[in-house]
């Protein structure tokens, strides 16, 4: 139950995550009639803030618990993802940014999470959720791809806005000794 859960959580972080990177440029210029070359820089500042949660997600986790962390990045990043399709452009580029570096952060706390559910197996784990997340990444851009010719970009990011209220699914995690 608790690694289908960590998967629930990795598909609702990967959804959201590529809607911004693979549909943010054009939300941008549709919204807000950005040039390309404007709104990639926006891109460019998001990007940047998900290297940055990737890499500071690990060390928080260590210190004040990887389920802590999966609670305050996939459940925490949801008051801004709700916000976001609302926001003017300063706001939008601001959120993004937080949205970015809070969102990120989880990927490394869930997967070694999961390796403490199942000592011994990390290589299957590992394997599991990586290439679980990759493949949410690539469904995630196809399928938001078809709602966003069928309906509009802007509609996809209203749609995806309540994808981390899935993280409310950590309360079923159990406490290891380690989360």
């Amino acid at each position: 139950l608790a690694i289908s859960i960590l998967l629930l959580l990795i598909f609702s972080k990967y959804f959201y995550l590529t809607s911004l990177s693979s549909y943010y440029t054009f939300y941008l210029m549709q919204k807000f009639g950005l040039s390309v070359q404007a709104s990639q820089f926006h891109l460019f500042a998001f990007l940047g803030a998900v290297a940055a949660g990737t890499i500071i997600g690990g060390p928080i986790g260590d210190k004040i618990g990887r389920k802590y962390v999966i609670w305050g990045s996939i459940l925490g990043v949801a008051p801004f993802t709700l916000l976001l399709p609302h926001a003017t452009l300063m706001w939008t580029s601001v959120l993004s940014v937080i949205i970015g570096l809070i969102l990120a952060s989880a990927f490394s706390a869930i997967l070694v999470y999961a390796q403490e559910l199942l000592p011994g197996r990390i290589g299957m784990v590992s394997g599991l959720f990586f290439g679980f997340a990759f493949g949410m990444g690539g469904l995630g851009a196809a399928v938001l791809g078809v709602v966003a010719d069928h309906t509009s970009i802007e509609w996809v990011y209203q749609i995806c806005a309540w994808l981390p209220l899935i993280g409310l699914l950590t309360a079923f995690l159990p406490d290891n000794r380690h989360a």
